[in-house]
Order: structure tokens, then sequence, then C-alpha cells
């Protein structure tokens, strides 16, 4: 099958590899010509594991192509994803205005029948908007169905969500464009459950927002059990085994962070209030979620007495491991407190150092996590990269000037690190 991905950010240039993969043809647009022309070159803007091979052989092998053409990619394709950014705005709310745009661009140069997609996340009831869009700015009569087909990728893991889901989510009345989306996803195997388009579009907020709910909720225990001297770890080993629970998303940290959970949280707050519903329990996941963060910087300044002129040590910059997104990164929330108090951070992270640089040029950025431990006053673990664990952690007590180690990832094991002379704090583990 033919197809365009409009956006060719994390979720669309993801998407469009994997469709390729499959055997489907793949047109990817983007409007930065500077961006279509690295990734014809075979460079990837972004960090995902496994994803670059992918596009070099499906490129190699005719299936994925590159234009700055939305006419080139809808003359070429059956079925047209939206695949934009959804950015949120100061009250919380998405900004839509490049998903109307598209829809208004692809009513422009619409001569057959499509099946046009929303992949981006988008509110509740937006397909009835594009569909409106491109009926008013298309004046040649030809049909189109609306779908909404919200992603459900993991940073560090969005190749594999998307060759093996959980699960398809198609919203549509159309059955003409059903069975087509049936076809499409037909070679990978996966469920495919099939609503009205309002409904697909609140499972991916609904979804995010519960991901978020079981983070907020095991954080929450990890103070009761810091104070009450129980293992948060176990706790959540003893809650994931009942099969209702599951053990996904009850990790004890600093906190969710990115470019997906606080972005969709404030837009389904917004929406539920847009919508006359005051969903309060979700304000308290997201109060929760900043005050982790601020307990755990809390706990860092008591520790030291002041931040000023101190040395930090910090293990991690992007906002979870396994990729180079530092977007709404809680250790660079961090990173950027100790900076504002006068203190000087030296940090480390494999794939998300350049971009943190980018956006906070006050960061010491060292080439190898050891050297974080140079003449330290404290240690922080602040992203779960595994290669942490493995650090010669015996070097680094020699080289830190204080034996101060927080991990905000419980990524450490306890008796090991403090068997180095280290003293050693972790989340809800006493």
């Amino acid at each position: 099958m033919k197809l365009a991905i409009i956006g060719s950010g994390y979720v669309g240039l993801t998407t469009g590899t994997c469709f390729a993969e499959v055997g489907h043809e793949v047109i990817c647009v983007d409007n930065d010509a500077k961006k279509v022309e690295s990734l014809r070159a075979g460079k990837i803007p972004i960090y995902e594991p496994g994803l670059e091979d992918l596009i070099k052989k499906n490129v190699a092998n005719g299936r994925l192509r590159f234009t700055s053409s939305i006419k080139e990619g809808v003359d070429n394709a059956l079925v047209v994803f939206i695949a934009v950014p959804t950015p949120p705005q100061p009250d919380g709310s998405v900004d839509l205005s490049f998903v109307e745009r598209v829809a208004r661009e692809i009513a422009g140069v619409m001569t057959g029948y499509r099946v046009v997609v929303d992949k981006s996340t988008v509110p509740v009831k937006t397909g009835e908007k594009v569909r409106q869009t491109i009926s008013r700015y298309h004046a040649g009569g030809v049909e189109f169905d609306v779908v909404s087909n919200p992603e459900f990728l993991r940073e560090g893991s969005a190749v594999a969500d998307l060759m093996k889901p959980d699960r398809v989510v198609v919203g549509t009345e159309s059955d003409r464009a059903s069975e087509i989306m049936r076809e499409l996803y037909a070679p990978f195997g996966a469920p495919i459950l099939v609503t009205d388009l309002n409904s697909a579009e609140l499972i991916k907020h609904a979804a995010n927002s519960f991901l978020a709910l079981k983070i907020s909720y095991i954080n929450a225990l990890s103070q009761i059990c810091e104070v009450s001297g129980a293992n948060v770890e176990m706790v959540a080993q003893g809650m994931g085994a009942d099969h209702r629970i599951g053990r996904a998303f009850l990790n004890a940290g600093i906190g969710y962070g990115g470019s997906c959970f606080p972005k969709d949280l404030s837009a389904f707050i917004r929406i539920s209030e847009d919508l006359g519903y005051d969903f309060a329990l979700l304000k308290e996941v997201s109060r929760i979620n900043r005050q982790q963060r601020d307990r755990f910087v809390r706990q860092i300044r008591d520790a030291l007495w002041v931040f000023r002129e101190k040395r930090v040590g910090l293990l991690g910059l992007a906002f979870k491991g396994n990729t180079d997104d530092v977007r709404n990164s809680v250790a660079m929330e961090i990173a950027e407190i100790f900076l504002n108090e006068g203190a000087h951070v030296r940090a480390y992270d494999p794939q998300g150092a350049e971009k943190a640089k980018a956006i906070e040029p006050r960061l010491e950025i060292v080439g190898s996590a050891e050297e974080v431990a140079d003449k330290a006053d404290v240690i922080v673990v602040a992203t779960e990269w595994t290669e942490f664990r493995d650090l010669d952690w015996a070097a680094m007590r020699k080289q830190a000037l204080s034996p101060l180690v927080f991990d905000g990832r419980n990524l450490l094991d306890p008796e090991k690190i403090r068997a180095l002379g280290f003293h050693y704090h972790s989340i809800g583990r006493s």
C-alpha cells in the first residue's frame, strides 16, 4: 500500500520507517528542506535504537523516500498520515495550528479518494474539525475519510512498539476506511480495535494519563516507605504480582518527564474542563510529580547545606534512558536548580549531552560517566541509563571530594555502593 507521512519528527519518521519495513511504499514529507536533505543522505536527527539501520535499509530498497512537497506525498498515497507537532500552550491546551494547516494543504492538492489519518496526539473532536476543514477548502468534491489512529510509542523502544504493538486503535465511522486500515496493519499481526472517531482520540490521552497516575502513585508511596522503614521496590513487587495491577510503571523515582506525559496530562485536564468536568485526580497526579522532584532536591540541599560553589556530578540529562530527548527532562530541571543556586555541574549522558548543552550552556559536559566524580561534592543519578550500574564506582569514590550519592532512579545496589564508602540515598528504600 502507498502511504504518505506528513511530518518527519519522532513519530512520523519512526512510523513511516516501520511501515516501509513491512513492505509498504512510504513517502515522508517535511517542510524543513534541510532536514529532508539530511534524511536523504542518511543523517538521522534523533537517537532511537534500531531506527537508523532500518531507515538506511528501506531507503536503499526503494520503499522509503523523503520530500518537502505535500502535493508529491498526497499524489503518491492512498493513506495520508498527519504526524505534525501539537505543542502545549501556556494554559495547558494544545496548539492545533499545524494540524489545521496540513488539513488545508491536503484539501488543496487532493485529486482522488484518500484516507486522512490523525497520528498526532490531539484532543477529542479534532478529527471532526479536520473533516470540516478539508471539506471547506476542497472544491472538487473528491471523496475522503478521516481516521484517528493514535500512536503508543515509548521513546527508547519505539521500533519494537511499532513492529509488535499491543493493539492498533482505529477510529472511523467508514467501513471503507476501516477495511483499508485493517489491510495496512495486517503485516503487524496485532489486535485491531475499531471505534468511533471521538473514542479513539480519547484513548491516547486516557492511557497516558493513567500511566502517569501509576508513576505518581508509587512515588507517593515511596515517601511513606521512607518514613516507615519499608522498601518501595518490595511494595511494588507485591502490588505488581496482582494481574489486575501489573508491575509496569511502578518504579519509584524523581518523576516523569519527556515530550508526552506532561503535555498529554495538561491537555487532558484542559480538555475535561472544556467539556465541563473538573479532573481533579489528574491535577493531583501532576502536583505529586512536581513534589517528588522538589523533595529530592531538598534532600540534596539538606545534605550539602548550600549549593553555591559546590561541584555536582550529574549522571544523565535525557528524560529517560535509551533516548537523546531532553525535553521536559527532570534531570535537566534539577541541573538548572543547581546552576541557578551557584553550583558547578559536571554532567554526562550517553546520547543527550549535545542537546542538553544547546539548551543549558552553563553545563560542563564530560566525555565519560566516571569523570563526573572528579572533586564532586555530590554525585546524582538522574537518568536510568543501565550502563551507570557498571561504572567503576570504587575509582569514582577516590576521585570524589565527598562520599554523597543521591540515586533518583533507584538504579544502584545500596549494599554494594555503601560498601565502597559512599553515603547512599535513593527513593523509598530507607
